[in-house]
């Protein structure tokens, strides 16, 4: 699995399974004993960002002003994709690839929800905004966290268009 983890960061959700195999010293064979398909190496390796995105929610519904936590898990969330290129790149396909990562954690939607419902209970977050348009924003940055190149200050660049766009109160750049 730590083979898989590191060569998912370093190239993507398609890297071939015998490179895996290869770099954690065992014969694609043993590979496929434990794990029959990429999908189900990929879910083994996915609870490490189901984990940080939890973390991150609970760090947002436990800060006193809710649109700060919004944002402070909005930035967290990208900051993940942005530091993981095979999240990023899996997220970032349309039509989802071989390996859907937003579908394989069914967990993420919940937490999603949990932190847009009292952001926008609290007044913060546009009426009109649900858990459905942040999965909607998480696919649209992945696309401009690839086209950064690395360079984070591309992506949060958009991050803050976002933000302006979402908040209630129309205040605009205090994210």
């Amino acid at each position: 699995m730590t083979a898989a983890a590191g060569l998912f960061d370093e190239r993507g959700v398609d890297v071939p399974l015998e490179e895996i195999a290869r770099r954690a010293g065992v014969s694609i064979g043993t590979l496929y004993n434990h794990f029959p398909n990429r999908g189900e190496l990929l879910d083994a390796v996915l609870p490490d960002w189901v984990a940080e995105v939890d973390r991150l929610a609970k760090a947002a519904l436990a800060d006193p002003d809710p649109w700060r936590g919004f944002a402070g898990f909005m930035d967290g969330l990208f900051g993940i994709q942005a530091r993981n290129r095979s999240m990023n790149d899996a997220i970032a396909r349309t039509p989802v690839g071989p390996v859907d990562v937003v579908g394989e954690c069914g967990h993420t939607g919940g937490v999603l929800e949990s932190v847009v419902n009292r952001a926008r209970a609290a007044g913060a977050l546009r009426p009109d905004f649900g858990a459905g348009d942040l999965v909607t924003m998480i696919g649209a940055m992945s696309k401009a966290i690839a086209m950064a190149n690395g360079d984070d200050a591309v992506w949060r660049r958009y991050l803050g268009f976002m933000l302006d766009g979402l908040r209630a109160n129309g205040s605009r750049g205090e994210s």
